[in-house]
């Protein structure tokens, strides 16, 4: 095992520690914000995420079936503590993308309440149905006049 501690003191020395928020930010190669440190010595080398590494390094394997979502919404932090195993489902809800975030809405723009008998679904996406009715109507009253 020298060998696989002399890899983790390697990525060790390219961790800084962000006093504010207490992320171990990795300071070498990022992909989309994520560490990657480069696995092996081959013609065609693998490369691994640096927060994996360092979490299974101190916390034990990830379960099979999870990812680590960042708590602390930092990509290049490597703070075990800061990283918890959840599904892939869980991680994209708690996620920043557009998507998510809509998800997490639970009124239309006009402030009705997304409940089961408000919601219409198409193609994916929730709308309204108090705002459809009333739509509705008004596009009926236009034609009628």
């Amino acid at each position: 095992m020298p060998e696989a501690h002399a890899k983790l003191e390697r990525v060790l020395a390219k961790i800084k520690i962000n006093s504010e928020s207490g992320c171990l930010e990795w300071t070498g190669y990022r992909q989309a914000g994520y560490g990657r440190v480069r696995i092996g010595r081959s013609v065609k080398p693998s490369h691994a995420l640096v927060h994996r590494l360092v979490f299974e390094h101190f916390e034990g394997p990830i379960p099979e079936g999870l990812e680590l979502d960042h708590l602390c919404r930092n990509r290049a932090c490597c703070n075990p503590t800061h990283l918890e195993p959840v599904t892939k489902a869980e991680n994209w809800r708690r996620g920043e993308a557009p998507s998510a975030r809509a998800a997490r809405r639970n009124h239309c723009a006009k402030g009705h309440e997304y409940t089961p008998e408000n919601t219409l679904m198409s193609r994916g996406s929730r709308h309204c149905r108090t705002c459809n009715l009333a739509w509705n109507a008004a596009n009926k009253e236009k034609r009628n006049a």
